[in-house]
């Protein structure tokens, strides 16, 4: 009898484990737990953020008007220079014998005229004592002329020459810095090719690069704040200046630069800097694209109220970075699913 009681009561205990395991997995099965977020306009509006680099407002390509090889280079890259400081020297010897032969030149020019000019006056009173004729007269007035317009020419050619001398001297335009060097001494270079980059001294702006579902939000940016990665608690403000008019062909982004009003005092050329914009319009409502439930081709959401959930379908605008707007549909306050949206329905109790 006592072996038959404790046989009943095991098997009450085991049923009663077993009714509890069960009810628990029921409740938990039945109310699941769930991500929400509450509709905020201000919170959820997104002000896009593009990393760019500080750049110079004048940037300068010098180049040689002449070719040669280089002998010296006197700067390097980051150094500080004013207007007229010599930069690069080209070899000029070759050059300074093409002055010398241009220099032969108008000597010999000269001294052809100062025949021609002696020729002419002799001739001249000849011609007034009626021993030569004016036929005569006019062939040596017109050796004068000649040789009076190859001294020009010589000396033109020797203007050039030593023009040519000077360009081989690359001096600095402006004062500013050498943000780039493309040639070491002993290179060849030709008259033209891009030898320096100098950044002129003055204002200072930043370099981003904007997707083309961007440019209207740039174009009417309302408030541009700048940040720099190196100058932690600054904060500049920022200027559309320029916006690039076709998208690069690789990255199909449009390049774009941002004035800066107030720049710091220790803002060095290349640092990165973080350009944060705020644009104008209406606040729009952006929300995680886990959040999106699509039925056919209309996207909803899920909104909770008093713990029950309910399908509303929305307008979708743009696309973010994991998120997306929305442009109808949902109002300030609203609970909405933002994760786990597959595995409920409707009117099903969850927990937040």
């Amino acid at each position: 009898m006592k072996k038959y009681y404790r046989n009943y009561l095991s098997l009450l205990l085991a049923a009663l484990l077993l009714t509890g395991c069960s009810q628990t997995a029921s409740i938990s099965e039945d109310i699941p737990l769930v991500r929400t977020q509450t509709i905020s306009l201000g919170a959820n509006n997104q002000n896009p953020g593009y990393s760019g680099e500080v750049r110079g407002r004048y940037e300068t390509a010098l180049s040689f008007q002449t070719g040669g090889k280089i002998i010296q280079r006197q700067v390097e890259a980051g150094t500080h220079v004013k207007a007229g400081d010599v930069l690069l020297t080209i070899d000029p010897k070759d050059i300074q014998q093409t002055v010398n032969l241009t220099a032969a030149q108008v000597a010999s020019a000269d001294s052809q005229l100062s025949l021609a000019q002696s020729n002419l006056a002799r001739y001249e009173k000849l011609y007034e004592q009626g021993a030569i004729s004016r036929a005569q007269l006019d062939q040596y007035q017109n050796a004068y002329e000649v040789a009076q317009a190859a001294v020009n020419q010589a000396s033109a050619q020797y203007a050039q020459g030593n023009n040519q001398l000077n360009y081989s001297q690359l001096t600095a335009d402006s004062d500013g810095v050498i943000a780039g060097i493309n040639v070491e001494a002993g290179q060849v270079v030709s008259a033209g090719q891009t030898v320096l980059t100098l950044v002129k001294d003055g204002m200072r702006e930043i370099e981003i690069n904007i997707p083309e579902n961007k440019l209207e939000e740039l174009k009417n940016a309302s408030h541009i704040q700048v940040t720099f990665w190196a100058l932690p608690g600054i904060t500049s403000e920022g200027k559309v200046r320029e916006i690039a008019p076709m998208a690069d062909k690789v990255t199909r982004t449009y390049k774009a630069r941002i004035s800066l009003v107030n720049p710091p005092a220790d803002l060095q050329l290349g640092m990165t800097a973080t350009v944060n914009i705020n644009h104008t319009g209406n606040q729009s409502i952006f929300i995680p694209l886990a959040a999106l439930y699509q039925t056919g081709d209309t996207p909803n959401v899920w909104v909770v109220t008093d713990n029950q959930v309910a399908l509303r379908p929305v307008k979708v605008g743009a696309f973010g970075d994991n998120a997306v707007e929305i442009l109808d549909g949902l109002h300030e306050g609203d609970v909405i699913v933002c994760a786990g949206v597959q595995k409920l329905h409707e009117g099903q109790k969850v927990r937040l």
